[in-house]
């Protein structure tokens, strides 16, 4: 470990080296302890414990050894300012709290092509209707326990038994026809699979393949639903799915990357789009 440098009252540095004693930036070598201790006495105040790492003479191993280091309270305050003073990156506004900007951040429009995870997805935005995002990202782990981690062969089997299981959880939405939903959802799911080899290739279909980059300058540009998102919810509904109206589909459309919604101030527009 690199030896420690404290700060005298003055501002000057001290190298504290191995055998406890200190050098001054003019090569000065005096006895940590004695000056120490003296700065301990005459400015209690302006002293705080820390630990540092020494070695006696001739010692082959480093020690942890206590003492008094002082620190300046500008030096402090300085360093609170800094960390106070750090930008936040625009984002769109609805991300409000830190779950919702992580989310934002890290997933939020990020075009996706994993089957188990669009099928999450199906079933989170289909558990929102009527609710904030916000309430199903605060139970989406719990959702990810007992849902199986929303593999759609496991959810596609579950029985009655499960039903009441599942509706006796607080940490999801106990709403009987939207947990039947997630379990029909999944049987339709593996008949689409069935058919194109992967829901993936069915559902980026409707938008040809790429996502729609929108411009949009404020949230009330933004609209709920499209033709897209119109036509990906009928065809839907023919094979099976329920909860999957146009505008649970347009934010399914969004979450996943087939649409870019961000607004272009925002510093996730450029980067998702470039994903």
């Amino acid at each position: 470990m690199p030896p420690v440098t404290s700060l005298g009252r003055n501002g000057d540095r001290r190298r504290l080296a191995g055998n406890g004693r200190a050098t001054s930036a003019a090569g000065h070598v005096f006895n940590c302890s004695l000056v120490l201790n003296f700065f301990t006495l005459a400015y209690p105040k302006e002293w705080t414990r820390v630990d540092f790492w020494g070695a006696s003479e001739g010692a082959t191993s480093a020690r942890a050894t206590d003492d008094l280091i002082p620190i300046r309270s500008e030096d402090q305050k300085r360093g609170s300012e800094a960390r106070n003073n750090v930008e936040e990156p625009i984002r769109c506004g609805w991300a409000g709290n830190e779950l919702a900007m992580r989310y934002h951040d890290e997933e939020w429009g990020v075009p996706l092509h994993d089957d188990r995870a669009i099928f999450e997805f199906i079933v989170l935005e289909g558990a929102q209707a009527g609710l904030s995002w916000d309430t199903i990202l605060r139970k989406r782990e719990r959702y990810r326990e007992v849902f199986d981690h929303f593999d759609p062969e496991t959810v596609a089997r579950y029985d009655e038994a499960k039903v009441a299981q599942l509706l006796a959880d607080p940490g999801i939405i106990r709403n009987k026809m939207k947990i039947n939903a997630a379990i029909q959802n999944a049987r339709a799911f593996l008949a689409v699979r069935d058919v194109f080899g992967t829901f993936d290739a069915y559902i980026w279909r409707f938008v040809d393949g790429q996502p729609i980059v929108n411009s949009w300058r404020t949230l009330a540009e933004i609209p709920a639903r499209t033709a897209e998102s119109d036509a990906l919810s009928a065809d839907l509904r023919k094979r099976g799915f329920s909860f999957v109206g146009s505008t649970i589909c347009y934010a399914h459309m969004q979450a996943t990357g087939m649409v870019n919604d961000h607004l272009v101030d925002c510093f996730r527009y450029a980067e998702v789009r470039g994903a």
